[in-house]
């Protein structure tokens, strides 16, 4: 009997300490972590100068806590941090990880009516943060192991709002990815300036940044890399859908650097809109089989709405299709026209599959004006040869045409375009880059904004460099005598 009672003593102990949990006292009070070890009543602890958090912790909508020191805080397995308040995470160096890195704690989730802040904080071997607040945002912090939670799909799952800023922030090996919004739910954060590695590690069919329809707002995706795990063969890079059909897609995505997924960027659904500018997007064939993917860019929509997005000076090297474009999708790719004008600029290199060369797919009933591109970078291609990596009508009449004249990878087409370029490596770096170029020049490095930040002479031949720069993703410019060439430098 004794024995009876006090197993069911244990139980209800152990019970009782499952749904033990903390809220702070909804009264305008703005705590440290200290403060909250003194209020909490055992919830957080403090030890050998580490924080341990061992209930749920709730910060109530009047209440703030604030950590702007550093400091290392320890979450216990299944244990979340839920903010109807404010929540600031931002000092010199702060880490927030498990206290066993083989049970993960649960999420940090942001609710409607609440904000948050992080820089300079690492948060990992967790179930990710789900944000239902438009006022949140993270500076030059690193998001890495996460796993999904019973709310989080990705390493930060967006719910709701349209001003949530990610920028400067790495987003390393998590299991689903690093970011991520609901088929039916409108949400358009700025996602910039970012590096992301081996996201998906679960390897299902899903991108590194997974975004749904934005609403009337628009999805800005700009200066990211997004570097895929090559095992991981299902795992695309940059996806935006507006499955439903109910609602709309507005996107801008700009300037970044996408290779080794799967496929490169794709924009899927009608009612879809935006701008693809400037991206480098090679070697996005990890999972070799072009029926399931393997394009560097992909449009596909369905239905009488129409997808309207306009693609100018992208490189796209190395992929199982360059760009194809599928059902009622529409792309311009380049159009002299002043009313739809779109500079072009694109370059295609080597994008192909089995035996055959696709820089342009046209699976769609609808023309493409496709003026001033480089098809076959470092040639000077017939118009013959631009025809033959390029599917359209003239290979099926139920196909839209392309009109593809003029082309050209010369100066007179495309200034930045030549066959001998500069080449800086390693790209990423941690300081120190070499620069092979043919002639004498300058090498110029700007911020991802366009803030010049320092000047080097260079020489023909091989230079070495040694930047001192913090983490994060800019822009070089090369000039020498009657040319200039830019490119993204991620300094890790």
């Amino acid at each position: 009997m004794k024995q009876k009672l006090f197993f069911m003593l244990a139980v209800f102990l152990s019970m009782t300490a499952a749904k033990a949990q903390y809220t702070t006292p909804n009264t305008g009070v703005t705590w440290s972590l200290d403060d909250l070890v003194a209020n909490s009543s055992g919830a957080l602890t403090l030890s050998a100068g580490i924080y341990t958090l061992s209930q749920n912790l709730t910060i109530a909508a009047n209440d703030a806590i604030v950590i702007n020191t550093d400091a290392t805080l320890k979450i216990n397995a299944d244990i979340g941090i839920l903010v109807n308040g404010d929540f600031t995470s931002d000092a010199g160096a702060i880490t927030i990880t498990a206290t066993n890195t083989a049970t993960p704690y649960n999420a940090i989730t942001f609710e409607t009516g609440s904000s948050g802040y992080f820089r300079n904080t690492t948060i990992s071997y967790g179930k990710g943060i789900r944000v239902a607040t438009p006022d949140f945002e993270m500076q030059s912090c690193v998001m890495s192991y996460h796993m999904n939670g019973s709310t989080t799909s990705s390493a930060i799952n967006f719910s709701t709002g349209g001003n949530a800023l990610i920028n400067n922030s790495r987003f390393l090996f998590n299991y689903y990815p690093a970011f991520s919004s609901g088929a039916n739910q409108s949400v358009a954060p700025t996602l910039t300036n970012n590096y992301l590695e081996g996201n998906n590690q679960s390897n299902g069919n899903r991108p590194q940044i997974n975004m749904g329809p934005s609403g009337a707002d628009t999805l800005r995706i700009v200066g990211n890399t997004i570097k895929g795990d090559r095992t991981k063969i299902r795992t695309g890079g940059i996806g935006a859908s507006n499955l439903l059909g109910g609602g709309q897609l507005k996107v801008i995505i700009d300037n970044n650097i996408v290779t080794d997924n799967r496929y490169g960027i794709t924009v899927v659904g009608a009612a879809s809109s935006g701008y693809i500018r400037g991206n480098i997007i090679e070697d996005n064939n990890s999972q070799n089989i072009p029926a399931e993917g393997g394009s560097g860019i992909s449009l596909s929509a369905s239905g009488a709405s129409t997808m309207n997005i306009i693609a100018s000076r992208n490189q796209i090297r190395r992929n199982l299709w360059g760009i194809t474009v599928i059902g009622t999708a529409r792309i311009n790719l380049g159009d002299t026209n002043e009313a739809t004008f779109n500079e072009g600029g694109n370059i295609f290199s080597e994008n192909g599959n089995t035996g055959a060369a696709y820089a342009l797919y046209n699976n769609t009933a609808f023309p493409i004006m496709a003026k001033n591109n480089c098809w076959i970078e470092g040639q000077t291609p017939t118009e013959a040869q631009v025809e033959a990596v390029i599917s359209h009508q003239v290979d099926d009449n139920t196909l839209g045409l392309v009109t593809f004249t003029p082309f050209g990878c010369d100066a007179l087409s495309n200034p930045d375009f030549t066959v001998v370029k500069p080449i800086i490596y390693p790209n990423p770096s941690k300081g120190n880059i070499a620069i092979d170029t043919p002639e004498n020049g300058t090498l110029k490095i700007f911020s991802i904004n366009g803030m010049f930040i320092s000047s080097f002479d260079l020489n023909a031949g091989t230079n070495t460099i040694k930047l001192d720069l913090p983490a994060g993703i800019y822009v070089t410019k090369t000039e020498t005598k009657d040319k200039n060439f830019s490119n993204k430098l991620v300094i890790q």
